[in-house]
């Protein structure tokens, strides 16, 4: 009687498989195909919605970066009217105090004139 070793049983285990796997393959392809069509249509949801969450999460984010920008422009904008109001109070307060300047410089001017 033959010893089957390692060797002999992997190959015939692998002549098995070549010859079922072809007609497993050909008896169950008008069961199965249905199937494969049914979880191909299933992907095909399940990316277009993906596509579909992902598209309205970006409008979300471009919507906030949009906003976020205007609110900065407004901010920036409210600092420099601020600045632009402040410089022209000091520029009007210097203004306010060098008349009484100038009129007491023209004052003085007159009066040596005169004198």
């Amino acid at each position: 009687m033959p010893r089957f070793n390692s060797f002999s049983r992997g190959l015939g285990l692998g002549i098995g498989i070549a010859i079922v796997v072809p007609v497993a393959i050909a008896t169950l392809a008008p069961v199965l195909k249905p199937v494969v069509r049914q979880g191909v249509k299933s992907g095909i949801r399940v990316v277009e919605k993906g596509r579909e969450i992902f598209a309205e999460s970006m409008e979300a984010v471009e919507d906030l970066v949009a906003e976020t920008q205007a609110e900065l422009r407004d901010e920036h904008l409210q600092r420099k009217n601020e600045g632009a109001t402040a410089a022209d109070d000091a520029g009007q307060a210097a203004a306010e105090s060098a008349e009484p300047t100038v009129q007491s410089e023209q004052t003085n001017v007159q009066s040596i004139v005169n004198e």
